[in-house]
């Protein structure tokens, strides 16, 4: 029997890093803050499976929060990056291997005429928020209410992931004059964004949206809401982001906007694109790209930006993604929702929704449907918690957040799911709603 928990080594270096880290993470959400206990410590991670330091062993549905699609340590991308690594660290400099990459990743992002480099989603998405300010010389960005693109100054207003969880509103060190151009609407609701715009029609530069929301637990685009919202910016002489962070290759193999109807002016992308190595790109047409610096007056740069190791990695994870490893992944993610789904409805634990878009799931403890941040919030936290750590005990790691996705990875195969599922399903029934007097 697989069996988990943050056992004594994971709590020894837990409080060991307290002595030195804030909150003893690097990410508040690998805290457990928002489910309780002692974080999980890992030393190694092979395939489906993760092994902490204790040496308990879990499938992974986590990988590291979507970048790790085929999987941890998938060999192609490790030999990828030794070979890398041997000519050099960093180089500072131009190299052949930041085109290679650049050329793949606009031949699957046709949108992409010009596309740079950065190191981290959060700078892909403050750079493409620049870009279009300098492009339109406007100073307006419209948002949604649990959209989380970074924690760049401007974006943390009413964001989700661990902003949501912990119930906040923004950041302090935030100044107020910061987000006094962000302006936050429900997402899903394209009513709320067209008053936006006719409160302010010439002021918002820009909108920008994840094309399926994955910081409030996974939550599908309303039919018509994207197309409308590229009507909106047209109409209105604005620019649309697509944050592709998440889901630029996770669902396809190219950005999601493809198969939802919409041509966005600016993409992000970021997670798949270094499999595991940091990185983040952003792009567009040619004619926006072109007034960032050295070419126009709009300044980004970056020491680390094209670095070889992710670049490197970056081609290995984009030669693996062939149509029928995609296929099978949609398969396989598809068998969890149905098996999640059945057993909460077999079981009798009370109001359970499980939402899905490719190999991207939301677990909901609340009644459906779940449409935006509103909604979201609904899910009972207590019940999150109890069905996380009863399936860590079982040995399935799942996001330590009730506002976060679960992502399946392409190593990840119908017998893993077998495996799981008896654990899942008493995390299910741990999960049973408290009821007065028991």
């Amino acid at each position: 029997m697989i069996y988990g928990g943050a056992g004594p080594r994971s709590r020894a270096f837990f409080r060991a890093a307290r002595g030195v880290l804030p909150g003893g993470v690097d990410s508040p959400v690998r805290s457990f803050a928002a489910v309780g206990g002692s974080p999980v410590f890992f030393r190694e991670g092979r395939g489906a499976y993760l092994t902490d330091v204790d040496g308990h062993r879990y499938l992974d549905l986590v990988g590291s929060w979507g970048a790790n699609l085929l999987g941890n340590a998938p060999p192609s991308v490790v030999a990828a990056v030794r070979r890398a690594a041997g000519s050099g660290l960093s180089f500072g400099a131009p190299s052949p291997l930041e085109h290679a990459l650049a050329v793949e990743i606009r031949r699957a992002v046709p949108v992409l005429e010009r596309l740079r480099f950065v190191s981290s989603g959060t700078e892909a998405t403050m750079s493409a928020i620049r870009v279009a300010r300098g492009a339109t010389g406007r100073s307006g960005i419209l948002k949604f209410a649990g959209g989380y693109h970074g924690h760049s100054d401007g974006l943390l207003a009413r964001a989700g992931s661990g902003v949501g969880t912990q119930s906040l509103p923004g950041s302090a060190g935030v100044p107020a004059a910061v987000v006094r151009d962000t302006t936050v609407v429900p997402y899903n609701d394209l009513e709320a964004a067209r008053a936006a715009f006719e409160a302010a029609p010439s002021e918002i530069a820009a909108v920008i949206v994840e094309p399926v929301a994955a910081n409030m637990g996974l939550v599908l685009p309303a039919p018509g809401f994207l197309p409308g919202l590229e009507r909106l910016c047209r109409d209105h002489g604005a620019l649309m982001i697509a944050d592709e962070v998440i889901t630029g290759f996770r669902l396809r193999r190219g950005g999601a906007y493809a198969e939802l109807g919409f041509r966005p002016d600016l993409v992000t992308l970021g997670k798949v694109i270094g499999g595991g190595v940091p990185i983040g790109a952003y792009g567009g047409r040619r004619e926006l790209l072109e007034t960032v610096a050295p070419l126009g007056p709009v300044y980004q740069a970056g020491t680390l930006a094209g670095n070889p190791l992710a670049m490197a990695a970056g081609r290995a994870v984009l030669a693996a993604l062939t149509p029928a490893r995609y296929a099978r992944l949609e398969r396989v993610s598809a068998e969890l929702e149905r098996e999640l789904t059945k057993a909460a409805g077999e079981l009798d634990v009370g109001p359970v929704t499980v939402q899905r878009a490719g190999s991207m799931l939301g677990i909901f403890f609340t009644r459906p449907p779940v449409t935006d941040f509103v909604s979201a919030q609904r899910s009972d936290r207590s019940r999150y918690a109890a069905f996380f750590h009863a399936a860590l005990r079982g040995g399935v790691y799942l996001p330590p957040s009730p506002l976060e996705t679960v992502f399946v990875s392409m190593a990840t195969t119908a017998a893993d799911l077998s495996a799981a599922l008896p654990a899942l399903r008493g995390a299910l029934r741990a999960a049973r709603p408290q009821r007065q007097g028991r």
